[in-house]
């Protein structure tokens, strides 16, 4: 593997442990895609630091059980902020 992806992942999950990021906002932060990283989580930072690979896991499992009460309250804001321009 290159050095760079190597490097990549390791920020990426640094990342992603000090700041409790999603995958959506760690790929925002690098400018990288989703995919990317998640499989440099889940798959390459595996045989780089396996525990770090296991601390990132644990962030990111909690938010994908998070993710649907994150997902209706974005709807509601939505639905929210829809109703007050309507009523001005």
């Amino acid at each position: 593997m290159k050095e760079y992806i190597e490097e990549r992942a390791i920020n990426v999950a640094n990342y992603i442990i000090e700041h409790n990021a999603t995958v959506r906002q760690a790929a925002k932060a690098f400018g990288i895609s989703k995919s990317t990283v998640h499989k440099d989580v889940t798959e390459r930072l595996e045989y780089i630091n396996p525990a770090l690979a296991s601390d990132a896991r644990k962030v990111l499992d909690v938010n994908k059980s998070e993710r649907h009460i994150r997902g209706g309250m974005a709807t509601k804001e939505k639905y929210t902020h829809q109703m007050r321009i309507t009523n001005k």
